[in-house]
C-alpha cells in the first residue's frame, strides 16, 4: 500500500501569495495578505500533514484582514486539474446535473401565487438558459411570484441578468463590474425580450433570503430590491460581492481570488460584508409562509 506524500505547505503558500499580488482586486490588501501568509508559514501555523487541514487555516487568514468571503483556499477531495478554474467548473457541473439545471422546484400555491426555487446556484448561462427559461415561463401566468434563494450559494452574473429580464418590463441597468486593472468596467443590463413568456415588471414579486444566500444570488436579490421591484423576505444574506477566479495550487487545493467588485447604479455601493438587508426580516424557515401571506394580502387589497 502506498503511503500518501506528506503535504509541503511552503509551495502552496508561496504560489497563493503570488496569485494574490497579481490578481486580487484590492492591490494594497493583497500585499498585506501575502505578507501575512508568509509570516504565518514562518511561524509554523501551517505545519499540518494534509491539504484538507491546510485549507481552513489559510482561508481564515485570507479573510482576516478585510472580511472578503470570496477569498479562500478550497479543498477538493478528488484531484483537481491544473487549468484555471477547472476544479470549480467540474463541481458546478455535477450540481447542475442533479438540480434540474438550477430550478429544482416550481409550485402553484393558494391564491395563484407561484413559487420558484433557484438552487443550489445560478449556473453558467450557457448551461442554464434553457431550464431557467422553461421554469420562468411556467410561472409567468401567476398573479404573484415568490423566488426562493435561501439555498442558493451564487453563480454567474449573466444568469442574474437573464432572470431579471423575466421580472422587468424594459431594458434596465442592473450592475457595473470594475476589474483589478482599473481600466475596464462591464455593465450588466436586463433585456427587454426573453425566450418564452415573461412574468413582467408589475405583478407582486417576493424574494426569499437566508444567512447562506451568497454572491450572485445576493446580487439578484439586491438588484431587484434596489430597483423597487421585489420585497426581500427572510434573513440578512452572507455578504459577498466580489467575483472570483480559481487557480490550482496543489492537486487538491484551489486558491479562489476575487478579481473585480460590483457597484449598483441605484445605491452606488454593493452588499459586500453587509449582506442584503431584508425588507421583511424573519427566520429563513418562516420566510415562505410570510411571503405567501404578504402576496395574498396584496392581491386581495
Amino acid at each position: 500500500m502506498t503511503t500518501p506524500t506528506k503535504l509541503q505547505p511552503a509551495p502552496v503558500i508561496d504560489e497563493t501569495a503570488q496569485l494574490l499580488t497579481e490578481h486580487y482586486v484590492f492591490p494594497e490588501i493583497a500585499e498585506q495578505l501575502a505578507a501575512l501568509l508568509r509570516r504565518r508559514l514562518h511561524e509554523g501555523a501551517y505545519d499540518v500533514d494534509a491539504a484538507e487541514d491546510l485549507a481552513p487555516l489559510v482561508t481564515a487568514d485570507l479573510q482576516s484582514v478585510n472580511g472578503d468571503r470570496h477569498l479562500s483556499l478550497k479543498y477538493h477531495a478528488e484531484p483537481v486539474p491544473p487549468e484555471q478554474g477547472e476544479a470549480t467548473l467540474q463541481a458546478i457541473r455535477r450540481d447542475f446535473d442533479t438540480s434540474l439545471g438550477g430550478a429544482p422546484r416550481t409550485e402553484l400555491l393558494d391564491g395563484r401565487v407561484a413559487l420558484l426555487e433557484l438552487a443550489p446556484m445560478l449556473f453558467p448561462l450557457g448551461w442554464a438558459a434553457e431550464p431557467l427559461s422553461a421554469a420562468l415561463t411556467l410561472v409567468s401566468r401567476a398573479q404573484a411570484l415568490i423566488v426562493d434563494l435561501r439555498a442558493n450559494r451564487g453563480g454567474d452574473p449573466d444568469t442574474v441578468a437573464f432572470v431579471c429580464s423575466y421580472l422587468l418590463d424594459q431594458r434596465t441597468h442592473l450592475n457595473t463590474m470594475y476589474w483589478r486593472d482599473g481600466e475596464r468596467s462591464e455593465q450588466s443590463w436586463s433585456q427587454p425580450h426573453v425566450p418564452g413568456a415573461s412574468f413582467g415588471g408589475s405583478k407582486p414579486l417576493y424574494v426569499l433570503s437566508s444567512g447562506t444566500t451568497f454572491s450572485a444570488a445576493e446580487e439578484l436579490a439586491y438588484d431587484l430590491q434596489q430597483l423597487g421591484r421585489a420585497v426581500v423576505v427572510g434573513e440578512r444574506t452572507r455578504g459577498g460581492a466580489h467575483p472570483r477566479n480559481g487557480w490550482t495550487v496543489h492537486p487538491h487545493l484551489e486558491a479562489a481570488i476575487p478579481v473585480g467588485r460590483a457597484i449598483n447604479p441605484v445605491s452606488g455601493t454593493n452588499w459586500e460584508g453587509t449582506g442584503v438587508q431584508p425588507d421583511v426580516p424573519c427566520a429563513a424557515a418562516d420566510a415562505l409562509d410570510r411571503a405567501h401571506t404578504l402576496a395574498l394580502a396584496r392581491l386581495d387589497g
